[in-house]
């Protein structure tokens, strides 16, 4: 091991000094509009409290399913799937939590749906 370390040579990291290009980055998404400032960046992180919820209802029995309720959801996050995309900037942060949200709520649904057939 001592050997092969020898051949190659050791580039010194200097880590006393910030990098700049990466503060800068992160400063201007701060203050982006869609940086943590803003409703922007809250709203689709609270929105995930959603996907969770039915994710975590996936483990329950069908029959504790409200039909209705996961429906209004499903109409919900069709709803703002199409408001994230149709808003400039698009908010692609939101779009992915509806799209998740109405993955996991059909999926809900057609649960539901086994039940009320039988």
């Amino acid at each position: 091991i001592f050997a092969l370390r020898d051949r190659y040579e050791v580039i010194p990291h200097n880590r006393d000094k910030p990098n700049f290009s990466t503060m800068n980055a992160v400063r201007t998404w701060i203050r982006s509009p869609h940086g943590p400032t803003t409703v922007h960046f809250w709203g689709p992180v609270a929105n995930w409290g959603f996907v969770l919820a039915a994710m975590a209802d996936m483990k329950k029995p069908p029959d504790m399913i409200s039909g209705k309720m996961t429906g209004v959801m499903c109409v919900y996050s069709a709803l703002f799937m199409r408001f994230a995309w149709m808003i400039q900037p698009r908010n692609y942060l939101l779009f992915s939590c509806h799209f998740a949200n109405e993955c996991a709520q059909l999926y809900q649904l057609s649960r539901w749906g086994g039940i009320v057939k039988s």
